[in-house]
């Protein structure tokens, strides 16, 4: 499957690289390291509003597991019990950059992988 166009804020690229710049290296990091490197930047202006963003609140399902989750994408440090999602998990890294409707392969192990669909996005500023 190839994977879809991305789209980021330079807001949100900039303090994602000054995040990895801060963590302690980790397999992980990579996936988002690759999301990173394929999105096209731009001013957070120009973002639409149904793209997923930092703190935006993604609804979105599992194919595999037909599960369906709605969860805040944040940094590591501002996780909470719930209803959170960091963005280095590897779904977190799948779903920044993508648009409502679009679909991404995404792996959960190393012998599993699932298509993870967006639904819908909330954003407050």
């Amino acid at each position: 499957m190839i994977k879809p166009k991305i789209i980021i804020s330079h807001d949100d690229y900039d303090g994602l690289h000054l995040m990895l710049e801060k963590e302690v290296y980790a397999p992980s990091h990579d996936l988002l390291i690759d999301e990173l490197e394929r999105a096209k930047i731009v001013d957070k202006a120009k973002l639409p509003k149904t793209v997923v963003r930092m703190n935006s609140t993604v609804t979105f399902t599992m194919l595999s597991s037909k599960k369906t989750f709605a969860l805040k994408l944040v940094y590591p440090k501002d996780i909470a019990e719930s209803d959170t999602l960091s963005i280095l998990t590897p779904v977190g890294s799948a779903l920044i950059g993508l648009s409502i409707g679009q679909e991404i392969e995404w792996p959960l192990d190393k012998n599993r992988s699932t298509i993870v669909h967006i639904d819908a996005i909330a954003y407050n500023h």
